[in-house]
């Protein structure tokens, strides 16, 4: 050791080391796995890893038209949890004021207005009941198909006792 000069362990290298001899990091989260370093060059990198792992819907977080357009890309599928035409109707005229709204607020900078389409009720309405009725016809076809494995386990288990009880009377004689 007569060449090496002499090591001095700083307060933060002490508690690293005093922590790994207590197996604080022992089966960590994504321990042996390299870490993603994402895009270096990309300022929002932690917002979409906090957004990917967090699963979040970012629609709210865009601009005007654009968010407008991203929530019409989701018609029907977005409405298959309303129940009544009514509702979906609302909905849907809801939406086409907001677009409305939109094209009336000043551009901002110099580049044209992104514009969001509306939307036609009738259309989406039409949709709509075809998808719920798919939604209605598939449910209807798991309760029937689990209906069916049940009556089958029930029938099953009755032949089984049927056949034990048999066997048992013969075994008395």
């Amino acid at each position: 050791m007569a060449g090496q000069p002499p090591y001095f362990e700083s307060p933060v290298e002490k508690q690293i080391r005093e922590a790994q001899e207590r197996g604080d990091f022992d089966d960590l989260p994504g321990a042996g796995r390299p870490l993603d370093l994402g895009d270096l060059n990309d300022p929002d990198w932690w917002v979409k890893r906090l957004a990917k792992r967090e699963r979040l819907d970012l629609g709210g977080a865009l601009p005007g038209a654009l968010g407008l357009r991203k929530e019409a890309s989701g018609f029907p599928g977005s409405l298959a949890d309303v129940r009544r035409e009514e509702q979906v109707r609302e909905i849907l005229d809801d939406f086409n004021q907001r677009v409305l709204a939109d094209r009336l607020r000043p551009a901002v900078g110099r580049l044209p207005p992104a514009i969001a389409k509306t939307v036609d009720i009738d259309d989406l309405v039409r949709q709509w009941v075809q998808l719920r009725e798919r939604i209605t016809a598939e449910a209807q076809e798991q309760a029937e198909a689990m209906a069916r494995a049940r009556a089958a386990e029930e029938a099953s288990e009755r032949a089984a006792r049927r056949d034990r009880s048999w066997w048992r009377s013969l075994r008395r004689r």
